[in-house]
């Protein structure tokens, strides 16, 4: 893999569009994350939403400074966060006539609250039908994986590339989420057990990123949000990687719908992990 310093330079085409530079994202999250996140790891009371899910301090306070920290960068663009109400988020999407920030300040908070060192920040930039820029950030490991559409993948200063693992279906690492899956599903999965192992951590943007470097040969997931997935998608694409929905659709949507990824960084995995789930996969690049 190349070791080249990550920039944002751009392409001989005056018709795109500038996007932020991606190093200036990537501190904004970073130190966001050293401020709020750190210090409250394993320390904090944990509260539930309306659907059951945790919120914490932690969460409320990194949303707060990512967001007004964007908004001091660049007041132009929209933002939507995991924890402001959804008639607001709604309304980030709707009145979408340019570029949005899409924020989960702190993913795996159950991981976080509970003293687990598995969570993260992830943040992309959403322009019309398209991810553009995305950042995911793990505290524990201090590592940040980021791209810019077209421009590739990377994990701190290294690029992700998909380098092919040299083993089939039968022996790959699975990171496979069975409680979001329907009960048909689930059981075809563990009575008929198509991969070597199974692991499944509780964030769903680190798993997106670790399908990108390359720690999880295959991914499934039935349930995840926008903010879930937004910059890990783009993560792993740029990476060399595939991703589908598991009804044939492709994962990235600009709406607050639930959605299904199937992902693989390599293609002859990804196409045999298609096949075996039933997937049709001609669209899931």
């Amino acid at each position: 893999m190349s070791t080249s310093e990550p920039t944002n330079r751009r392409r001989q085409d005056t018709s795109r569009t500038e996007y932020p530079d991606l190093e200036i994202v990537r501190n904004i999250v970073r130190e966001a994350a050293q401020a709020e996140l750190i210090d409250r790891f394993a320390r904090i009371e944990r509260a539930h939403k309306l659907d059951g899910s945790i919120v914490t301090e932690a969460d409320l306070a990194m949303q707060a400074r990512v967001r007004a920290a964007l908004e001091a960068r660049w007041p132009e663009y929209g933002f939507l966060g995991e924890e402001m109400p959804e008639h607001e988020q709604r309304a980030a999407l709707k009145d979408a006539g340019h570029p949005v920030w899409c924020l989960d300040p702190l993913d795996g908070t159950s991981n976080y609250a509970a003293g687990i060192p598995y969570y993260s920040v992830s943040l992309a930039l959403l322009d019309g039908q398209r991810v553009v820029q995305g950042v995911v950030f793990d505290p524990e490991r201090n590592e940040i994986f980021s791209a810019t559409l077209g421009e590739g993948a990377w994990c701190n200063d290294e690029r992700l590339t998909s380098v092919p693992p040299g083993i089939d279906l039968s022996n790959a690492i699975a990171c496979v989420d069975l409680k979001r899956l329907k009960p048909a599903m689930s059981g075809r999965l563990l009575r008929d057990t198509p991969f070597g192992s199974q692991r499944s951590f509780g964030s769903v943007a680190l798993d997106w990123c670790w399908v990108a470097a390359g720690r999880f040969h295959v991914y499934l997931h039935g349930r995840q949000k926008l903010w879930d997935y937004a910059a890990g998608c783009l993560i792993l694409a740029e990476a060399g990687g595939h991703g589908i929905t598991l009804d044939g659709e492709r994962v990235f949507r600009p709406a607050l719908d639930a959605r299904s990824a199937v992902a693989a960084l390599d293609r002859d995995l990804f196409e045999q992990w298609c096949e075996w789930l039933g997937v049709a996969k001609d669209i899931g690049d």
